[in-house]
This record gives structure tokens, C-alpha cells and sequence, in this order.
């Protein structure tokens, strides 16, 4: 069954939307699998153009296959892409159509790696000792963090009960030695002052 003109239409469609969904860094590519040239190109990346090779001729479509990938190939500009592959088929269900989604990760790439650069520990010094000894806030923070992660629990989702208990075992600490320190866990755990300074009298009187 010849390829029919309402299907590339369909595929064309679906080309540009991805294409403009994913601006600029997708091109999708439509390959004629009955005359293995390029039908249609989305966001071109590749500088192919329509009427050329498809470079199929040792693609291998599986008899139920209906996308391959995703799977890595190196651009013209040397720049990797990831890639899918789905299948068209038509009536009888043989595939006619071949759309290519080209993911270029460049701009990914990029991105990390500034952020490993960015946070490389290698360039971070030991905290002044002379400056931090005294840094109650810091030692708060983090028993809070250790707590949180030891009962499995979320700052911004505690049960009353639960900040009960965390300013109980700060209290046991040593936490709340500061002079501002109940101020400053009051303010953290969003509670009312006279809550914190409610629970430091009662663990005071037992």
C-alpha cells in the first residue's frame, strides 16, 4: 500500500510541535522508508535537507518494533546527540515512516559542567577556626538536619508533636545556651516564641 499524503501530513505536524516544544535544542527528522531519502526536517541541527539520503540501508526495523532508543550519535559540530527512532506503518502494518527525535545535550553538558566547576570542593578551605568556634547557629543546624534525616521527617512538614520532641533533644543538647538561640529554633521550626520558651519551662521543671 502506497504511502498515503495525510499520514506525512500527521507526522509533519507532530515534527513541529516537538520541535517548537522543545526550541532549540530538538530537531526531528521524518525518513521516507520506501524511498529511504529525508521527508521532512523540524528545527533543522543536522544540515540535512529533504531529498536527501536517509542512510537507512542497514537499519534493521524489528516485525513489533515501535521505537528504538534512546541512543547516542556525534553532530556535524561534533556535539553529541541522544536519539529515538519511531516507527510509522501504515494499513497492513508496514512501516513507512521513520521519525527521528534528535535531543542535541550540548547546552546539557555545558550546564553541568559549570555547576561542577562551580561546586568543586577542591577549591573550598576549612571553615576559619578562630571565626566559627562559637558558631552556635551552625551546630544547630546541624543537629536539626541529622535529626530530620534520622526520623525521616521534613522540616516544613512536622507535627506539633514531632517539634515537641526536636526542641526537647536540642534542650539536651545544649542547644539553647545562646543567648538568642530560642529566638532563632523558634523562627526555623515556625513556631511562636512562647511555645519554645512553654516547653523550655516545663523540661526545666522535670
Amino acid at each position: 500500500m502506497p504511502n498515503t499524503p495525510s499520514q506525512l501530513e500527521l507526522l509533519r505536524s507532530v515534527a513541529d510541535g516537538i520541535a517548537a516544544l522543545f526550541f532549540p535544542n530538538v530537531e526531528v527528522v521524518i525518513h521516507d522508508l520506501a524511498t529511504n531519502k529525508v521527508a521532512y526536517l523540524a528545527n533543522n541541527l543536522s544540515k540535512r535537507k529533504p531529498g536527501d539520503d536517509a542512510g537507512l540501508d542497514d537499519f534493521e526495523l524489528g516485525a513489533d518494533a515501535k521505537v528504538t532508543g534512546p541512543y547516542e550519535k556525534l553532530n556535524w559540530d561534533g556535539k553529541k546527540m541522544r536519539s529515538v527512532s519511531i516507527a510509522a506503518r501504515d494499513g497492513q502494518g508496514n512501516p513507512s515512516y521513520l521519525l527521528c527525535i534528535n535531543l542535541s545535550t550540548g547546552t546539557f553538558e555545558d550546564a553541568r559542567n559549570a555547576l561542577d566547576m562551580f561546586l568543586s570542593v577542591t577549591r573550598l578551605q576549612p571553615q576559619p577556626q578562630q571565626l566559627f568556634k562559637d558558631d552556635w547557629q551552625e551546630k544547630i543546624n546541624t543537629f536539626l538536619h541529622e535529626w530530620l534525616r534520622r526520623e525521616s521527617a521534613a522540616l516544613g512538614a512536622l507535627t506539633r508533636e514531632q517539634k515537641k520532641l526536636l526542641v526537647r533533644d536540642l534542650y539536651h543538647e545544649g542547644a539553647f545556651k545562646a543567648k538568642s538561640a530560642a529566638d532563632y529554633i523558634a523562627n526555623v521550626l515556625s513556631m511562636g516564641r512562647a511555645t519554645v520558651y512553654k516547653y523550655l519551662r516545663e523540661l526545666k521543671q522535670d
